[in-house]
């Protein structure tokens, strides 16, 4: 899969992101982990989502946030960090997408879930380990356009006991995919991340799901 590098607004800064264009009406862009302890949209969790995606049609846009790679800006704890989720928003949009999605690893899934709790509007969401344990979820935060939550048994930033009541609030009729043996990094699991993901956007959109993960 060829990805192109493109670069969007967020306010005043400029990001950086991969690109690729998918084959269908259908957009996702993708966050990263926490940039003070080493996430960037290179991670490989992130590559396994970006994959999942592509598997199932969607374009797809990785992107960092700002302060970054060579996004511009500074780190932000994830007050920024929220515009830039709506400036990739935007970005998908500008290309055409009426259909556009979220799916976000650790801080991204937290970013994520704020923006969306901020106003940005998306059809879907997925998250990857939402790290409860180590950053707050606020109260009241309803995702009603959630469909997936995937996490590892034996994470510690993202245990899913904590987990499965935040998920109550975030939106009671979606189940957590829980992959047996995996920690907050997903070491030796990451097809196993893909092919969960690409089984629960399948089943999100009505498709039938693929039966070789590559």
């Amino acid at each position: 899969m060829k990805e192109d590098s493109v670069r969007f607004r967020s306010g005043e800064w400029e990001m950086e992101g991969l690109y690729h264009p998918g084959d269908s009406a259908r957009a996702v862009a993708i966050t990263h982990p926490h940039p003070q302890y080493g996430g960037d949209m290179f991670n490989p969790v992130v590559a396994a989502i970006v994959s999942a995606y592509h598997q199932t049609g969607f374009a797809t846009l990785r992107f960092n946030f700002r302060g970054t790679g060579n996004s511009s800006g500074t780190h932000d704890q994830g007050i920024g960090e929220q515009a830039d989720v709506a400036g990739a928003v935007d970005f998908l949009k500008r290309e055409g997408f009426r259909d556009v999605h979220l799916s976000g690893y650790s801080f991204g899934a937290w970013v994520d879930a704020m923006a969306l709790h901020g106003g940005v509007s998306v059809q879907g969401l997925t998250m990857v380990a939402p790290p409860v344990a180590f950053i707050d979820f606020e109260d009241g935060i309803r995702l009603p356009m959630l469909s997936a939550v995937v996490a590892g048994s034996r994470d510690d930033y993202a245990p899913p006991d904590l987990i499965r009541p935040c998920m109550g609030q975030w939106n009671p009729e979606v189940r957590m995919d829980i992959i047996d043996g995996a920690d907050h990094f997903f070491m030796g699991f990451l097809d196993e991340v893909t092919h969960r993901l690409v089984q629960c956007i399948c089943r999100s959109i009505g498709l039938p799901c693929p039966t070789v993960i590559d």
